[in-house]
């Protein structure tokens, strides 16, 4: 692996900055899921860099009643890397992950299909 970059303190802050609100953007839009208030479906259709380079294993685990395991078994059977971001899953991947959803979920939980 090489060297990083050398930025200037101007780009560094500015790369900072942006680490930092792709975070925050992040951490709202999987709130907005825990709470029942957005679809995770949102994700793959969404337009913003930061939630596309989001992990799928970060947004399974944000769903209600999903934690680090059941969302491994879930993304292992529909045969998505727990690495994969979403902007990198496939079309067959995403089929996959809907129908798995959708066997795995307990009538009292609730996913906004």
């Amino acid at each position: 692996m090489g060297a990083p970059p050398s930025l200037t303190l101007e780009e560094r802050r500015a790369a900072l900055a942006k680490a930092a609100q792709s975070r925050k953007v992040r951490a709202h839009f999987k709130m907005e899921i825990k709470s029942g208030i957005r679809p995770w479906m949102d994700a793959f259709r969404s337009d913003d860099e930061a939630i596309r380079k989001m992990r799928v294993k970060e947004l399974l685990e944000s769903l209600p009643g999903f934690g680090e395991i059941r969302a491994a078994n879930i993304l292992e059977k529909a045969g998505i890397s727990k690495a994969r971001r979403v902007q990198g899953v496939g079309r067959s991947q995403y089929e996959n992950l809907l129908v798995l959803l959708k066997e795995n979920v307990n009538p009292k939980e609730k996913l906004n299909d």
